[in-house]
């Protein structure tokens, strides 16, 4: 029997707050963040910055390498040092913030003729400009012009 070890994917977000922004904590801690990451087993990691705040994602052969890294007191500082602590972290398995599922999405078809749907046509107006007489001449008066 072979056990196959699937690396799974971590992500630290932290938002901003009306005090610091997210992006500051991430110019403090990012360096010991990733250098903690690396010693403890870490085989990828990405630093992403959105509109709302900064991912850290970092990706472990383990979940035991995933506590320890969690356990050390250089990524307890860094968690305690966030701008907002109780409403401005999440930590959580899988990539972060937008990055969606692991397989990518199949293209899916384009709808039909790939545009919007096009208003119904109006009925033609239709001129019978034969029976129309000019304005003070009388039925069958051909008037010169």
């Amino acid at each position: 029997m072979v056990v196959e070890v699937v690396s799974e994917w971590w992500s630290i977000e932290v938002f901003d707050a009306a005090e610091q922004p997210a992006r500051r904590w991430k110019d403090s801690y990012q360096d010991e963040l990733t250098e903690a990451a690396i010693t403890n087993g870490a085989i990828y990691w990405e630093w992403h910055e959105h509109r709302y705040g900064v991912v850290f994602e970092v990706l472990f052969d383990s979940d035991q390498q995933w506590e320890a890294f969690r356990a050390l007191p250089a990524v307890r500082s860094a968690l305690d040092g966030v701008p907002d602590p109780v409403n401005g972290l999440i930590i959580y398995r899988g990539r972060g913030g937008g990055a969606g599922p692991r397989k990518p999405r199949k293209p899916r078809p384009a709808p039909s003729a790939s545009s919007m749907a096009l208003p119904e046509p109006e009925s033609e107006r239709i001129f019978h400009l034969t029976g129309i007489t000019a304005p003070g001449a009388q039925q069958g008066e051909v008037s010169a012009g």
